[in-house]
């Protein structure tokens, strides 16, 4: 369960590299017990953000607390923070028990308590009986759950994970995806995750941080993110969209594609510029008697679970996603509800993390 103490906060940190700026005044604080997504394409600034907090960089302006203490130039061994990098860097020459008892040992713990700490690390993980191992006998999951151990056996407050599961293949990606979550969940510890993976991000994340160029775009809860977008590139970024230009004509009136249709939103004024989100899966193929658009299925592509069709229809091209297959060619008809028709302001400002969280 999350807590609403508010256990680590970034103030005005902002990064400059050699006269590159990695990060402009990013404001986010990060909750107690919280599994936290730094999402954003490669160069937005999430990793330097993550390296911050764990002390490896520091920033060049504003500052970093840790229970409202000032954090911002502590080495990384005094603080209680861990990380796990996609490189494991595990110790070649020591086993799997001794990879694990190593942060142990250096603390000089007593022998049966670190027994009994490796024990239960690798019960977690489910690696009991590879004690004796060779980190370089086993495979790229099992070598990044020992990293993982590795890092949890200190028993840090906090454990930052710089996009841990980018080797792994697909299926065992999505194996460990769930099972990270649940061992946040059993332990009780605060995750801040790094990756590019938008699936990644939605299935594991109370909440995700949307990045682009340094600055952040959106925070909400994987829900919010996806079905309220702050903006375009937000709307792009997560998932697939459909993103057209259109002008919100009153409350619950937007008008696109030289049609007029009834929406949900409001309080964008009158007859004022707009971008227009529709998912693909939100889109109804129907006859092209009762579409609210009538277009031709220019193509048409066979997903496993759905069919994803390019639909020219008033003026633009849509993407559309049903588990009924229409041919290239075919004439039809779409309809969406109002529902799913997100509006937005047509340029909007990032976007910090505010107090309804």
């Amino acid at each position: 369960m999350v807590e609403n103490t508010r256990l680590i906060e970034l103030i005005g940190v902002s990064k400059d590299f050699d006269g590159t700026q990695a990060l402009t005044d990013i404001n986010l604080y990060i909750r107690k017990r919280e599994f936290i997504t730094l999402l954003g394409p490669s160069g937005c600034g999430k990793t330097t953000m993550l390296r911050i907090i764990g002390g490896f960089e520091y920033p060049t302006q504003g500052q970093v607390l840790f229970e409202g203490k000032d954090l911002t130039a502590v080495p990384p061994y005094k603080r209680r923070i861990n990380t796990v990098f996609q490189k494991y860097a595990l110790f070649p020459h020591l086993n799997v028990y001794d990879n694990i008892a190593f942060g142990l040992k250096l603390k000089k713990m007593p022998r049966d308590q670190i027994e009994a700490r490796v024990k239960r690390m690798l019960k977690l993980v489910k690696m009991t009986g590879y004690e004796k191992r060779g980190v370089e006998q086993l495979s790229g999951g099992q070598q990044q759950r020992i990293a993982i151990a590795r890092a949890l056996v200190n028993e840090p407050e906090v454990l930052l994970l710089d996009e841990p599961l980018g080797a792994l293949d697909l299926k065992l990606r999505k194996a460990m995806q769930l099972e990270l979550k649940a061992m946040q969940q059993q332990l009780g510890i605060t995750f801040i995750y790094v990756t590019h993976d938008q699936e990644e991000a939605l299935t594991m994340s109370d909440t995700i941080v949307v990045m682009k160029d340094g600055r952040i775009q959106q925070v909400g809860d994987s829900k919010r993110i996806y079905d309220e977008p702050k903006n375009a590139f937000v709307a792009d970024f997560i998932g697939e969209s459909n993103i057209l230009q259109g002008t919100m004509i009153q409350d619950e009136l937007v008008s696109f594609c030289g049609q007029k249709f009834p929406c949900v939103d409001s309080g964008f004024g009158e007859d004022q510029p707009v971008d227009v989100v529709v998912r693909p899966e939100d889109i109804m193929i129907v006859g092209e008697d009762v579409g609210m658009l009538t277009g031709r299925v220019i193509s048409t592509l066979f997903k496993g679970v759905h069919y994803e069709m390019m639909v020219e229809a008033g003026g633009f091209r849509w993407k559309v996603h049903s588990t009924t297959m229409q041919p290239e060619g075919s004439q039809v008809g779409l309809s969406i509800v109002p529902f799913n028709i997100h509006i937005m302001h047509r340029s909007t400002e990032p976007e910090t993390r505010g107090d309804e969280d």
